[in-house]
């Protein structure tokens, strides 16, 4: 059992479980209905979604210095009650579930699925293995 941190919209990895979409908006241009079958997610999580303002601060991210605002940030809007107990839920059930999280970004290291990485890890969650590039 172990919680994963995926890109969404990506072929899922055997064993992966369920997979929770911790974006603002839904895929664009998916019905409703395959959201599942075409790999994005099986069930929509966007309290774990940085806000919107947020979301606008990350795109216009320029420097590492705008990066670090924006993580800063993002980790005080995950501190609120509604977001740590569903962090603390997450983190619960990857001791007896296999579960996956993500995001549509590309590149990890750009995406507050890091940050989420970090928050669930800290939260005692049991990590899958990282996958290759």
């Amino acid at each position: 059992m172990s919680l994963s941190i995926v890109r969404l919209g990506t072929p899922r990895r055997a064993g992966e479980g369920l997979r929770i979409g911790t974006v603002r908006r839904p895929p664009r241009g998916v019905a409703k209905a395959d959201f599942a079958r075409l790999d994005w997610y099986d069930v929509w999580l966007p309290i774990l979604a940085p806000s919107e303002a947020l979301v606008k601060q990350a795109h216009a991210a320029t420097d590492a210095s705008d990066w670090a605002r924006f993580m800063r940030q993002y980790r005080r809007e995950m501190a609120a009650p509604d977001a740590a107990h569903t962090l603390d839920l997450l983190a619960a059930l990857s001791q007896h579930s296999d579960l996956a999280v993500g995001c549509y970004c590309e590149d990890e290291h750009h995406c507050h699925r890091s940050v989420l990485r970090e928050l669930l890890a800290a939260r005692g969650a049991r990590m899958a293995e990282r996958a290759g590039p």
